[in-house]
């Protein structure tokens, strides 16, 4: 029953995440799409920087950003917060109940690093705080009035911290935990710096008084970082399904070619969608497929030689004892393992027969790449994990 209510409430809150972070990001790409797009017009108000004509659903929109802010207040203000508020809310419930419940199969791996629950939970809460200080203090900093180097440093600060991750957590915790560094730096430049900001200007403007105008350029700056740092997190934020990234013995240099990748497609998409010319923003193209080859050439599988596991081969007997020890606990018809009522995938591995029909997927998850068994807690050694790849080898000569 334990199983059977988490299974629900993960599913919920993974909903509820995706509903979410769709929601702000739809936002995010509206609002610096819109600012791209706003053209200054002879004539126009003092105080208004641009105006765009938008044609959606059938309607034509005419919107004007003010440089600061309008003379007064309209009567109904639209803020745009709760959309960040409720992904990090929801994404930080998805962290408690996909990897804090069941730290000891998700979270840790011994062969990483040997954690307590409680030691691996604190290191994972207290490296967001953390990153989001850092990061923080970067931005208040001089550097922050130096954008190209501003972003540089944050470019290293996310690396270094997905390499950390990935010395400490098990590899499909540590891409994952990338995401939520960077998705936490998003929803706190919204609740720390965007909205108390755009609430000083309102201050302002009820007591009579002329903005300042360094509250809504510093508002700007944290809203193009989100923007740029979108691509990026979707894709660490799913990378748990993919073996080939999680299971990589070098992670840390796959989310630095993601980051980079996903940045200059985001730089592309949003100038392309407001007409900037093509040979302004030409240069992404080639940034995005160096950064997706070399992600490719990296997680490319290595050849296997069948007699690599020493003379006379692997036989059926010593196969099925090594699945026997090591996944069927889980892959059985009745998993004895508490987190799976049902065999993970409808995969049961109780015969050679079995194991011939799965052989693709054990070779990825449990040779190549190293995330099965789960946490590793049944303790597979990587001669067990050579034997096992030189069976299945031998079975497709």
């Amino acid at each position: 029953m334990t199983v059977f209510v988490f299974d629900w409430l993960n599913l919920l809150v993974r909903w509820a995440h995706l509903v979410a972070g769709i929601a702000w990001i739809g936002t995010s790409f509206y609002f610096i799409a819109l600012d791209l797009s706003l053209r200054r017009r002879d004539g126009a108000p003092a105080g208004i920087s641009g105006e765009a004509w938008e044609v959606h659903g059938g309607g034509f929109y005419r919107v004007e950003k003010y440089t600061v802010a309008p003379p007064s207040l309209p009567e109904h203000l639209i803020w745009f917060k709760w959309e960040a508020y409720l992904t990090w809310m929801t994404g930080f419930a998805l962290l408690v109940v996909q990897f804090y419940v069941d730290a000891e199969a998700w979270l840790i791996d011994p062969g990483v690093m040997a954690l307590e629950p409680w030691q691996a939970i604190g290191i994972s809460f207290a490296s967001l705080a953390a990153g989001w200080f850092v990061y923080d203090g970067l931005c208040r900093s001089p550097l922050g009035r130096n954008a190209p180097a501003l972003a540089a440093t944050v470019y290293v600060l996310v690396v270094a911290a997905a390499w950390g991750y990935t010395e400490v957590f098990s590899g499909r915790s540590a891409l994952v935990h990338a995401g939520a560094l960077i998705g936490t730096l998003m929803a706190f430049n919204v609740f720390a710096v965007i909205i108390p900001n755009q609430k000083k200007v309102t201050a302002a403007l009820l007591a009579g008084e002329t903005p300042d105008l360094r509250y809504g350029e510093v508002g700007k700056q944290r809203s193009v970082h989100n923007t740029y740092l979108t691509l990026p997190v979707l894709v660490l934020m799913v990378s748990g399904h993919y073996p080939m990234l999680t299971g990589h013995p070098h992670a840390w240099l796959l989310v630095a070619l993601i980051i980079a990748g996903g940045g200059c497609a985001r730089h592309f998409l949003v100038h392309h969608e407001v007409g900037t010319a093509f040979r302004s923003i030409a240069w992404t193209v080639p940034v995005v497929a160096v950064a997706l080859a070399a992600a490719v050439w990296l997680t490319f599988p290595a050849e296997r030689d069948p007699g690599s596991a020493g003379a006379g081969g692997v036989s059926d007997t010593e196969v099925l004892e090594i699945t026997r020890t090591h996944c069927a606990s889980c892959h059985s018809q009745r998993p004895t393992n508490p987190a799976f009522p049902v065999a993970p995938k409808n995969m049961v591995l109780a015969t050679t027969d079995d194991l011939r029909r799965y052989a693709s997927l054990i070779e990825l998850q449990t040779v190549q790449n190293r995330i099965m068994p789960l946490g590793n807690l049944t303790g597979m050694t990587d001669s067990e994990r050579t034997r096992l790849g030189a069976w299945i080898a031998a079975q497709f000569k």
